[in-house]
């Protein structure tokens, strides 16, 4: 069906995409535009951690994807600027050897950045979304936004190491509406992992595929400073027991003691935050903690981190209905009722501010506020095929890495869903990453 008014075209399914297109795309680079206009040009091409790129590299990275998929691949134009490929391919160009590359200077890369714009709206007037299937119901475009702003949290997180005066400002989150504590049984049975439907799930995301697990507890909120501060205090960096063999190799070849930015203040705990210290808020999510400092955690407090299908059935099954729904509190988009993303808020909210987002179950926070680790390594689903590229999920797989889930404060919408994966190495905390607990069911404990 279309609609029409006087002296206007019609409205047509075709015409609402290609606004939703435009309007995704204009509203990523404005925050890419956001956290690259924050600093100098000086500021933009330094390296401000060997394992990040400096932050110019990042802004015509995803200048340079959006010309290879959408103005070559998708429009069928002659290329922009294939002089540069080399430089901001990923795979070719490790990050701590990108600040010796003869990378655009920051006028040069934004110049670059509008010319690709310019030229994809162009061709998004024309496009047929029927016409294959890189292209069907936007995907392509759907790719380009989230790989943009993927990118855009990551120069969010390069900004947190980033050493000088505070450049980044945000008011700060709402408030618990109501405290949030102990585990939400989820019974055994069935779910749905993954979809098969999401127009503009990656394919890491597909196909949907029937898990069945038997019953578990899952924390109804992240881990909280106030409960990590409790294993430092009762000495967990420094016993070999709750570490595995690996984490413990890492606490102590790291030096590990405290969560990534946590500083002494006298006898208590500070943070800085984007250039900015202040005291530990007791109930916000821990932030900045590896996968085997999670680990170690869950073992002191007599639990385990949660699988990633432990994780998505808390965050997606519906028990009324038996389906999985997109998000924990059903299939809209998050809005600021909902979840802390899109950086909003420059930090997690304490547990319990956002209670229309909780699951069916009454598991809060699952989406937004930090990203949550599993114990899951990062491998394709029964009937996973690559695409479009095997460079997107395919060559990360394998136990080296493990699948975190939920998004954080600095995820936008846009690349942040019920079924969306993330994976890192398990020594990484520059992420902006927490984690929940799970248990099994005791005995003596009634899970009918």
């Amino acid at each position: 069906m279309t609609s029409t008014s006087p002296g206007t075209a019609p409205v047509t399914p075709t015409t609402d995409l290609r606004h939703r297109i435009a309007a995704e795309l204009d509203r990523t680079r404005a925050r890419s535009a956001l956290l690259t206009e924050a600093v100098d040009d000086a500021d933009l091409m330094r390296q401000h951690s060997p394992i990040m790129s400096p932050l110019v590299w990042d802004l015509a990275h995803v200048g340079n994807q959006e010309e290879l998929w959408l103005v070559r691949d998708v429009g069928g134009r002659e290329p922009v600027r294939r002089d540069i490929d080399d430089l901001y391919d990923a795979f070719k160009q490790p990050r701590r050897d990108r600040p010796l590359l003869p990378l655009l200077r920051p006028d040069e890369a934004r110049a670059y950045l509008d010319t690709v714009r310019t030229k994809v709206l162009d061709l998004l007037d024309s496009v047929r979304f029927d016409d294959r299937r890189l292209v069907t119901d936007g995907f392509a475009f759907g790719m380009i936004v989230q790989h943009e702003q993927q990118h855009d949290e990551t120069m969010l997180a390069t900004h947190q190491l980033r050493v000088g005066p505070p450049v980044l400002t945000a008011p700060p989150p709402p408030p618990s509406a109501a405290p949030v504590t102990g585990q939400v049984l989820v019974p055994a049975g069935p779910f749905t992992m993954g979809t098969s439907t999401d127009p503009w799930a990656l394919d890491n995301e597909r196909p949907a595929h029937r898990v069945d697990l038997p019953a578990y507890l899952i924390d109804a909120a992240p881990v909280t400073n106030a409960a990590y501060l409790a294993f430092i205090a009762d000495g967990g960096y420094a016993q070999r027991r709750w570490w595995s063999e690996a984490g413990w190799q890492h606490r102590c070849s790291a030096g590990l003691s405290a969560p990534m930015h946590w500083q002494r203040d006298g006898s208590d705990w500070g943070y800085l935050r984007f250039g900015r210290f202040s005291p530990l808020i007791p109930d916000e999510p821990v932030v900045h903690v590896c996968y085997y400092e999670a680990e170690a955690y869950a073992a002191w407090a007599g639990q385990r981190l949660p699988t990633e299908a432990e994780w998505e059935k808390a965050a997606r099954w519906d028990p009324v209905s038996g389906r999985s729904r997109r998000y924990p509190w059903g299939d809209d988009d998050p809005t600021a009722e909902h979840a802390n993303l899109g950086q909003r808020h420059l930090a997690p909210a304490p547990v319990g501010a956002y209670p229309a987002g909780a699951s069916p179950l009454g598991v809060h926070q699952l989406i937004g506020d930090v990203w949550e680790w599993t114990s899951t390594g990062f491998d394709g689903y029964p009937g996973f095929a690559a695409f479009p590229y095997r460079e997107y999920s395919e060559v990360f797989f394998g136990e080296s890495y493990r699948v975190l889930r939920g998004g954080s404060f600095g995820t936008d919408r846009a690349a942040c869903r019920g079924t969306f994966r993330n994976w890192d190495l398990p020594i990484r905390r520059q992420i902006f990453s927490g984690f929940r607990c799970v248990r099994d069911p005791r005995p003596e404990e009634d899970v009918r």
